[in-house]
């Protein structure tokens, strides 16, 4: 595949994964891990590697790709390992090339393959730029996004960025995605990307001055058309901002009071015209739910109350959308509790820690099984969330 006349992807799909990172179910579509080669008149640039399993792979389609010709650099924007376990493969097949990095990178190499490549490494830094004759690679700094090391690079004669991590998307490239390219692409931002929403906005506005028409991540598809739309979605992902209006739902239920609660909900707010996604934290993809809970501008927290405070998968899931920063939105309570309901306080109280969030008024006190009282909160509540 080129992505143009003299860049060319050598990268490899894996359907053998289940989850990412230890954690981001990718077990229906896969996972792809991108690498790519410039060719310059004088010198070719090979762009970061791939994950360990797939070393052998990786370098036969470099191979193939240059036909005869010899790399002169490999370039390691980012040194996750699913992206860089292939750098001493690489460094001995081809002892001529040069390995070009930031400095942090080199370290994590040390730390990684027992050397630094001091006799061949190639420091480089936010403006360095590497000339290969008709073509050259200008890096720029995208520090915590999401790694310390990480740079990104442009092609100025091509119109090329190299993103890193940025705007990668999880799929293998020989599936298509039903859903199309947001909806996996905003689960593995704020999955992955997320907590550092400063970071990305600082590298959006060098993105900016740049003249791009395609970007290159290292996971997910190759962006070449209606690039303001990625970039836009970026931008509101990055600063925040919900991506529109709608209410997440997501509960944690033991004998199904709570979940009658939030279905009731759900279906209420449905009735009054709202977008509504509603989530089991015990049995759905938690990934998906934080996504949700980004992507729209409500959400509602229901718990049964257990143990004194709230069930064990609706701490996990608002720790994690406190680890990556949630904030401006409007979050309603949902409780339930036999004797002595607590489950809204306790979460109230792990809200306060965040920024710009605004409480409901209403709160909804399941005590035992659904009864009047209760419905007649739920309605309230729905009002309250539809205004």
């Amino acid at each position: 595949m080129n992505v143009t006349d003299n860049i060319a992807y050598v990268g490899v799909n894996d359907h053998d994964i289940d989850l990412f990172e230890g954690q981001y179910d990718v077990r229906e579509n896969g996972m792809s891990y991108n690498s790519y080669v410039v060719f310059g008149s004088e010198k070719v640039v090979v762009t970061d590697s791939v994950d360990a399993r797939f070393v052998d792979e990786w370098l036969g389609n470099l191979e193939a790709a240059l036909a005869g010709r010899t790399p002169g650099y490999l370039v390691v924007h980012h040194m996750e390992p699913d992206h860089s376990a292939g750098i001493a493969a690489f460094a001995e097949r081809y002892p001529e090339a040069q390995i070009v990095a930031s400095a942090m990178a080199f370290k994590m190499m040390a730390a990684y393959f027992g050397t630094d490549f001091a006799d061949r490494r190639v420091i480089v830094k936010e403006g360095s730029t590497l000339e290969l004759g008709d073509r050259s690679l200008t890096f720029v700094g995208a520090p915590n996004v999401h790694w310390p090391e990480v740079m990104f690079s442009y092609v100025p004669e091509d119109k090329v960025l190299f993103s890193a991590d940025g705007f990668g998307k999880f799929g293998a490239l020989d599936v298509e995605d039903p859903e199309g390219w947001a909806c996996e692409a905003r689960r593995y931002y704020f999955g992955i990307v997320g907590k550092f929403g400063k970071n990305v906005q600082a590298v959006l506005k060098k993105a900016a001055g740049l003249d791009i028409e395609h970007i290159c991540p290292l996971h997910g598809p190759v962006l070449s058309e209606n690039l303001g739309y990625y970039l836009g979605l970026y931008n509101a992902w990055s600063s925040y901002e919900p991506e529109g209006e709608g209410v997440t739902i997501a509960y944690s239920s033991v004998y199904g009071h709570t979940r009658d609660a939030a279905l009731a909900l759900a279906e209420a707010l449905e009735k009054r015209g709202q977008t509504v996604a509603v989530f089991d934290l015990a049995r759905d993809d938690m990934a998906k739910a934080v996504e949700s809970a980004f992507q729209y501008d409500r959400l509602v927290l229901a718990s049964i109350t257990y143990a004194g405070g709230i069930f064990p998968h609706m701490s996990t899931f608002i720790h994690t959308l406190a680890e990556h920063a949630y904030q401006r939105r409007t979050v309603a309570l949902v409780e339930s509790g036999t004797w002595a309901p607590m489950a809204a306080k306790v979460m109230r109280g792990e809200l306060e820690g965040m920024k710009d969030i605004a409480v409901a008024e209403n709160v909804v006190t399941v005590r035992g099984a659904l009864d009047d009282a209760s419905r007649a909160q739920i309605e309230a509540l729905a009002d309250e969330l539809s205004k």
